[in-house]
């Protein structure tokens, strides 16, 4: 890879288009940007420098603005604001990689189609993570695409860590725990040891809060167990997402209240989680700074979930050496790493108060020094992790 060679990412969510530009040997980050508020109200856009210079700007208040308009939007406005870069490769997350997809991979037209199938497992997800690909297909045909798979980092988990206890021709369709947030994971193992380096060969178990919310158990920087499973509802409540529930529930949903699929659908994705709890917001910010004794107990419910958890990784690492926070919560709220640490005290975490309330964006311990358990707080970087793929598959191709 040249210096004036780069790698775009793309994180393409429901209502959003992320988007990061990394250049040279080293993947600098040269620039990032957004669009946010598609298909409804005034679509807003933002590019920024790696020295979060203002670069870029664009407001749409003539109508929604789609996927496939913001994408050809992005591609116009990074052919003129390149600086004399090349780009070698556009990277995207795939949140579901299915049981086929265990690793990176170039995306071509079959493959989108062969993935098409897959979305009955992320209804929310995949449909957005494919469009901007047919997207750079249609416009810039000649530029490789490589789709990074948020299922693959916990592909090598146990048979027992991924099975259900159904019959076997249900599991053969594929029916079974796949885990999410594994481009998160996969770059808290690959920063871990460089922080500390006893915690390369560690049990470790992350935590990536935020809209989306779940926890992984790592032993040597390797998935063992997590808490989403055949789909991103799974685990933790969420922003939206009711998390673990109870199957009878679904059925008596079906059953006594008359709700059809997508009204259930609905529910636990849309209308559940914090928000569902709490009545008011699934932003933790607004939560925390409301005195509504609703907004206490959607975060008492995280907060204990998070506990049992934590206490169910640990169980399947045999003990636990780290925790680690990360995602929009995960390295935001310090009260929330407070109440989830103070609750952890069983397991041998101290937390260090002052260093806790220290920690913002950037990679730090937040536990004391004798804790027998090291707390870590690790901002999340999926774009980063996405664009090391890329580039691995088009300087092996």
């Amino acid at each position: 890879m040249q210096d004036n060679d780069s790698v775009i990412v793309i994180n393409a969510g429901s209502s959003s288009i992320k988007f990061s530009m990394y250049s040279g040997p080293a993947l600098d980050l040269t620039m990032r940007g957004k669009i946010e508020n598609l298909y409804s109200g005034v679509a807003r856009f933002i590019a920024q420098d790696a020295q979060d210079g203002v670069v870029g700007e664009r407001h749409w208040r003539d109508g929604p603005l789609d996927h496939e308009g913001g994408m050809r939007f992005l591609i116009d406005f990074a052919q003129t604001h390149l600086d004399g870069h090349r780009v070698i490769a556009v990277g995207h997350r795939i949140v579901h990689g299915g049981q086929a997809h265990s690793g990176p991979q170039r995306l071509d037209a079959a493959l989108v189609d062969e993935l098409e199938k897959l979305v009955p497992l992320a209804p929310l997800h995949l449909p957005h993570n494919l469009a901007p690909v047919r997207s750079v297909m249609a416009m810039a045909p000649h530029v490789p695409q490589i789709g990074c798979f948020d299922t693959a980092f916990h592909v090598g988990q146990p048979a027992e860590a991924q099975e259900f206890a159904l019959p076997s021709n249900i599991t053969d369709l594929g029916v079974r725990r796949y885990g999410f947030h594994g481009l998160s994971y996969e770059y808290i193992a690959s920063v871990l040891p460089q922080a500390e380096p006893g915690l390369g060969h560690a049990r470790v178990v992350a935590a990536h809060l935020g809209n989306g919310a779940s926890m992984c158990a790592m032993d040597a920087g390797r998935s063992v167990a997590s808490t989403m499973g055949f789909t991103a509802v799974d685990g933790l409540p969420m922003g939206t997402r009711c998390g673990a529930l109870d199957p009878g529930v679904v059925l008596y949903l079906m059953q006594e209240l008359g709700m059809d699929v997508a009204a259930v659908q609905k529910l636990m994705y849309q209308q559940s989680g914090l928000l569902g709890v709490s009545g008011i917001s699934s932003d933790m910010r607004t939560l925390e700074q409301s005195d509504d004794p609703r907004a206490k107990m959607a975060i008492d419910l995280m907060v204990y979930r998070i506990g049992r958890e934590l206490g169910s990784l640990a169980a399947a690492l045999g003990g636990i050496d780290a925790l680690v926070f990360s995602g929009g919560i995960g390295e935001n709220s310090v009260a929330l790493r407070a109440a989830v640490c103070r609750d952890a005290a069983w397991l041998g975490v101290q937390l260090d108060a002052a260093a806790n309330a220290a920690a913002a964006g950037r990679i730090a311990r937040i536990s004391k020094a004798d804790s027998k358990v090291a707390v870590w707080v690790v901002p999340a970087n999926e774009e980063l992790m996405i664009a090391r793929h890329a580039l691995d598959v088009v300087e092996a191709a």
